[in-house]
Parts: C-alpha cells; structure tokens; sequence
C-alpha cells in the first residue's frame, strides 16, 4: 500500500495553482497560430510523413505576453515545489514517492492535458 504524506497547505496551493497554470497555456496554445512569427504555409511529402500547415498570422503582441506571463508564472511555481523546504525531511525512494502523491492529488487533469505537459 502507497504511504500517505502530509503535504504543507502551501505546498497542496502551489501544486494545485501549477495544473491549472498548465491547463489554461496548454487551451491557450492550442488557439494560437502554429507559429509566433507570421509565415507562409507549406506543405511537405518528402519526409516519412506529409507535413502541411496553413498561412500563419503569427501571434499578436497581446497574445505573446499572456503566454509569456503563463510561463513565467509555470516556471516560478515548478521552482517553489521543486525547492519546498518539505522536501528535506525525506530521503532516497521516499521522495520520488512523496513526489509522485503531491503530484496525484486534487482534481484529475483534463484528459486533453495528461501526459502533454510534465507535471512535477
């Protein structure tokens, strides 16, 4: 049986605030133009498989700084769990495991988003 852990609140908010931080850029990215730039379309059969894309418009300003702060904001909280002073009081295989729970807890990930982001 999985050991149970006593995971700090700040540290349950901070793991909660990372999927859906995720979960709004991954819906984000998935409206945007394929590229930030503007760029021609193109297609491509000379590979082991087709590639074709449209036209892009390229990505707004607007739009380029709402990502930007999503990532930032994505990376500042990996860092605070990743480096969460709870993490000192375990050793070895008891903190992959520890890990992995914090990962698993609160609300199931969208189906959408499993697997397509690394969750810590």
């Amino acid at each position: 049986m999985a050991a149970t852990y006593d995971f700090p609140s700040d540290l349950l908010a901070g793991q909660e605030e990372l999927r859906q931080i995720r979960t709004e850029l991954l819906e984000l990215l998935k409206r945007l133009p394929w590229s930030v730039e503007p760029l021609d379309g193109f297609s491509d059969d000379n590979g082991w498989r087709k590639v074709e894309r449209p036209a892009s418009p390229g990505w707004t300003p607007d739009e380029q700084a709402q990502v930007e702060k999503l990532r930032d904001r994505e990376r500042e909280l990996a860092i605070f769990i990743s480096c969460h002073r709870y993490w000192t009081d375990l050793t070895g295989p008891d903190t992959v495991d520890a890990r992995m729970s914090l990962k698993h807890t609160g609300p199931p990930a969208p189906p959408a988003a499993i697997g397509t982001t690394g969750d810590l």
